[in-house]
């Protein structure tokens, strides 16, 4: 299976053979383990693991070497997101900068927010319960009430309206 098929079912992605195979190829590190086991921690199995692939995608675009310091990166602040691996991955590619070593808790990873989802029916979920009042027309229809319009006038009106076309 490909990463975007195993995206959307991540419950086959532990036991896949993809997976078997980077492992045994040494493709997927201890790194990958980390990420992989903090975000389900964090997120959940399911959550959690999509992140990972998420992560795992970046190897398509960035080197290996990138992508592991930045999930190192990541890590080191406690930054659980592929938003922030990608960014890291990214300045490391272009600055080639030492993967750290040891974890500090005092890093420069931006913590972005989380993704909004794309799904309407999971944004209404979110959202919180509308305790307003229905809008209501009343004032409006207390203002036509006041406007009648005079009978008297409007027959005035008519007789200075001639029609036209008439010689």
């Amino acid at each position: 299976m490909t990463l975007e098929v195993l995206r959307h079912k991540p419950g086959a992605f532990p036991g896949s053979t993809a997976l078997a195979q980077a492992r045994a190829a040494g493709a997927f590190t201890a790194a990958h383990d980390a990420f992989w086991a903090a975000a389900r921690k964090t997120s959940g199995d399911v959550a959690g693991t999509q992140e990972l692939i998420d992560v795992l995608l970046l190897h398509r675009s960035l080197p290996a070497e990138a992508v592991i310091a930045g999930i190192t990166s990541a890590l080191s602040v406690g930054a659980i997101s592929p938003d922030v691996v990608a960014v890291e991955a990214r300045r490391h590619a272009t600055r080639h900068t030492p993967i750290p070593t040891t974890p500090t808790r005092r890093g420069t990873v931006v913590n972005l927010p989380p993704r909004r989802p794309t799904d309407p029916h999971q944004v209404i979920a979110h959202l919180p319960e509308d305790t307003r009042p229905l809008p209501t027309v009343t004032a409006y229809d207390e203002l036509l009430r006041r406007r009648q319009p005079d009978p008297a006038s409007a027959t005035v009106e008519a007789h200075h309206h001639t029609p036209t076309g008439t010689p």
